[in-house]
């Protein structure tokens, strides 16, 4: 089936029903326990620098952990499952001395979970999708790493650009959505957003967008500032498929920064919260029931059209999800903006 005729049916049933997101990948891989050598396999036994850790990497080293993960989260009940390619992009591979294979970790990444999602439709019958995971790298552009000089950068919008272009360009085959999530800096999301564009004018295909923010605290803001309010017209000139907000705080504190979503966005509204805030030990405690009665509680308030889980949640939290939002109407919303792009490398440049 084309990627035409995916999109044509998960969006039907988006007009029927609350799509479920999958879980979290990261939560996943840690229990399995991976050794230094499971990072590394065969083709990385002799790696210059220590690769445990780095998560994407599984992607080449070990697939079938990665593909099975995909599996047990479609068997959960998820309609779309994020590529683990949170950091497959050179910026972020510098830390394990990879940049020169970060495209081939988004390829592999992206196909391994096409190959678990058309395994699970011919298997069911029922339309399992694919987005490819963008991530927000470990640099920013809109703040400075050094407290001493606030107008230090350690990366510009070009290359941030170029990495993200890099890392799409890779998984495009494969995706059916793009997935530009966790973004705390909006100027990095809006490189990834205008490397999705120039990609789509280059093939001439255009893969639809999703989009999701991170409020980092209390306060109500991403980490460069912004509201809820500021960071959708931030960024809604892209027409995003879908846009929301996940990681950070647990369902109880970010529903408030939803609801305002729900309010203002005129697309679709996602939302993947943590399993609650992290213990002493950065670990999750809340259970799938816990997580599961507060997004059914959104489901019935009408604020959500795709819903799942970041950090902390497992296959069961996707269940308990699934199950809690069956049955319910996803949420309305009004007219999309006219199309407007970015132009040239500026990234506050738009034309209509």
């Amino acid at each position: 089936m084309s990627r035409k005729d995916r999109i044509a049916a998960i969006e039907a049933a988006a007009k029927q029903r609350i799509l479920v997101l999958d879980g979290a990948m990261g939560t996943q891989i840690q229990n399995l326990k991976p050794s230094e050598e499971d990072y590394r396999g065969t083709r990385f036994a002799d790696w210059s620098s220590p690769v445990q850790g780095n998560n994407d990497l599984l992607n080449l080293s070990r697939p079938d952990a990665i593909r099975e993960i995909h599996e047990h989260y479609f068997e959960a009940g998820a309609d779309i499952v994020e590529t683990n390619t949170f950091s497959a992009t050179t910026i972020a591979q510098a830390d394990y001395k990879m940049e020169s294979i970060a495209s081939e970790i988004a390829r592999e990444g992206a196909r391994i979970a096409r190959e678990a999602a058309d395994n699970v439709t011919e298997a069911t019958g029922i339309q399992r999708c694919v987005a490819g995971a963008i991530g927000p790298t470990n640099k920013t552009l809109s703040l400075s790493p050094d407290v001493n000089d606030p107008g230090f950068r350690e990366v510009d919008f070009d290359q941030v650009y170029a990495a993200y272009y890099e890392q799409a360009e890779a998984m495009a085959p494969y995706v059916d959505f793009m997935l530009v999530e966790t973004i705390f800096d909006t100027l990095n999301a809006k490189a990834a957003i205008k490397a999705l564009l120039d990609l789509a004018d280059k093939t001439g295909e255009h893969i639809p967008l999703m989009i999701s923010g991170t409020i980092t605290d209390a306060s109500g803001r991403t980490l460069s500032g912004q509201t809820t309010e500021a960071f959708w017209n931030s960024v809604r000139h892209a027409r995003p498929w879908a846009v929301g907000l996940n990681c950070a705080l647990g369902a109880d504190q970010l529903r408030r920064y939803v609801a305002e979503m729900a309010r203002i966005a005129d697309t679709r509204v996602l939302a993947y919260p943590n399993a609650g805030l992290p213990n002493a030990f950065g670990e999750y405690d809340e259970t799938p029931e816990e997580t599961s009665g507060h997004l059914g509680e959104w489901a019935e308030s009408g604020l959500l059209n795709i819903v799942g889980g970041c950090c902390g949640t497992t296959p069961r939290h996707i269940a308990a999800i699934a199950a809690a939002v069956k049955g319910q109407s996803p949420r309305e919303y009004g007219p999309r903006p006219p199309a407007m792009r970015l132009s040239g490398l500026e990234p506050f440049a738009l034309s209509a």
